[in-house]
């Protein structure tokens, strides 16, 4: 039987997934950061060998005959394929942007748009498993607006000049101060995990008719449509990242502005699967459409 392996390897954890050159999923794999920039080269490489060998189970494997790994960051194949090979995988290592494995992930056009929204937010345009162009993803200090991060600093920012709205004592609490000042400081020390953790906050907020945590929404909404426009691609629309692939009031509002205009995007299911049929798709008999069918599913969100 030969395999392909599929890995997401990003800041939070290492997904894998191997399957066969016709689609059918054998074994799935979690662990560790596999972001070398921010979990450093060696523990990356390890995590995302600990992702393999989960995910291999009983399968041996020389049994691989490729692997495509989607790594969030900067990173080479060289990085990742001496841990690969010490576990017995020797197949080719291919890597390429987590953008383009979300993007795979969704639909098996060979060019379109991705714009994702989570942590962060992004759009890329795609063309033959390779970024042609980006927009935003400059991080929170100079963008990535519309993403969860974003949500959560609009959510403090509004909170302190409205101290007296119901809103305002929600983010209160969650941040556990009592007053506007102990809300500077402790937005000062630049607590990134709770900031974060403010944006379901604020979708549930929304989703209640709260108005400001409504302002925030539709402003996110308005900022991620610009950032997909920015990059006047052709082709599908992928959506991905938590707030665009979950039942959020941000990915009803895209979704809304996008169908408005005539079109269908497509969701971002799992990226490792999605790494995987890039790896299967030039070894599979199956046109790559019916691999994407049977690996992943291609359906419209």
């Amino acid at each position: 039987m030969n395999l392909v392996v599929g890995v997401d390897a990003g800041g939070t954890s290492s997904r894998a997934v191997v399957a066969t050159t016709t689609g059918s999923v054998v074994g799935r794999g979690l662990a560790g950061p596999g972001n070398p920039l921010t979990a450093g080269p060696a523990h990356a490489a390890a995590a995302v060998a600990a992702a393999v060998l989960a995910a291999l189970g009983d399968h041996p494997p020389e049994s691989v005959v490729a692997a495509t790994l989607g790594i969030a960051g900067p990173a080479t194949a060289t990085q990742f394929a001496p841990s690969l090979a010490a576990l017995g995988v020797r197949a080719p290592v291919t890597l390429v942007g987590d953008v383009v494995t979300a993007f795979a992930s969704g639909t098996p056009a060979p060019a379109g748009a991705v714009l994702i929204a989570g942590t962060g937010a992004i759009a890329a345009s795609v063309r033959a498993d390779a970024v042609e162009r980006t927009s935003d993803g400059l991080g929170w200090l100079l963008g990535d607006e519309g993403s969860g991060r974003w949500l959560g600093l609009q959510a403090i920012r509004t909170a302190v000049r409205t101290w007296s709205a119901p809103f305002a004592t929600r983010i209160a609490t969650q941040a556990g101060v009592g007053t506007a000042d102990e809300m500077v400081y402790w937005a000062q020390s630049l607590p990134w995990n709770e900031i974060g953790d403010l944006a379901p906050l604020v979708c549930a907020a929304a989703r209640t008719g709260d108005p400001h945590a409504k302002a925030i929404v539709d402003e996110a909404v308005t900022h991620l449509v610009a950032t997909l426009d920015n990059l006047a691609a052709d082709g599908p629309v992928v959506l991905g990242g938590g707030l665009l692939t979950g039942d959020t009031p941000v990915r009803d509002g895209v979704l809304k502005v996008l169908q408005s205009r005539g079109l269908t995007p497509r969701t971002a299911h799992d990226p490792a699967a999605g790494a995987a049929w890039l790896a299967a798709r030039p070894l599979s008999p199956l046109t790559p459409t019916a691999l994407h069918e049977t690996l992943l599913g291609s359906r419209p969100s």
